[in-house]
């Protein structure tokens, strides 16, 4: 599917079911680079995603294998299934979701990525991505960088997507949008939470929305 992206090249790190503003990156620009050899940082979304149930907005993290060094390569980093959280994942984004008007639409898509166990979380978050991809038609080149560069070649949104508000960083061509969610009668409306809230809300109108919150200044 053709979309209006930008040239400019971003890196992005990796995500878990990246909310609306790491997607709003990954369709809008057309030259991006995921970080594949950063050290893990801890509660960030590269472990985690954040949905809208019924007891407000639940974060998902999933658990990895610390191992002996503080410091662990992203590529390198592994699950831990010593609990069973995929099904608790799973059964808590079916619980938010199944009352959402596009749930039956795309549970046969989202539902298979928790019957695997990978070993590594890149792994993990790549085939999700790719998943995401499909279903919303995007066909942006997406590359991997070859090595960790500390200040790189363009616009670093690697830390920037976070979810403490302290540790953001100002994005001024994001424009969050307003949808209708399942609970905002509720809680009010909740923004930029999991592309997932987005996709079971809004359906096939996802893309066009996330083409919305790019705003230029060229």
């Amino acid at each position: 599917m053709g979309t209006q992206t930008m040239n400019n090249k971003i890196i992005l790190s990796t995500a878990y079911f990246g909310n609306i503003q790491y997607y709003s990156k990954l369709v809008n620009y057309n030259n991006i680079e995921i970080e594949v050899h950063e050290n893990f940082t801890k509660q960030s979304y590269r472990n985690r995603t954040e949905i809208l149930g019924a007891n407000g907005k639940l974060a998902l993290t999933i658990p990895v294998k610390k191992g002996r060094s503080i410091k662990i390569p992203i590529n390198e980093l592994e699950l831990d299934y010593s609990e069973n959280w995929m099904n608790t994942h799973w059964r808590s984004i079916e619980s938010a979701y199944r009352h959402s008007a596009f749930y039956e639409y795309y549970v046969d898509y989202i539902e298979p990525i928790f019957d695997d166990r990978p070993q590594f979380l890149l792994e993990f978050n790549n085939t999700i991505q790719s998943t995401i991809l499909d279903i919303l038609e995007i066909d942006n080149e997406i590359k991997e960088t070859t090595e960790f560069v500390k200040v790189p070649d363009g616009i670093d949104f690697r830390d920037a997507i976070h979810p403490k508000a302290r540790m953001q960083k100002e994005d001024v061509n994001f424009i969050a949008p307003e949808y209708f969610q399942v609970f905002a009668n509720k809680f009010g409306f909740t923004p930029n939470l999991s592309i997932l809230d987005l996709l079971f809300n809004c359906g096939p109108s996802t893309t066009e929305i996330l083409m919305g919150t790019f705003k230029s200044f060229e």
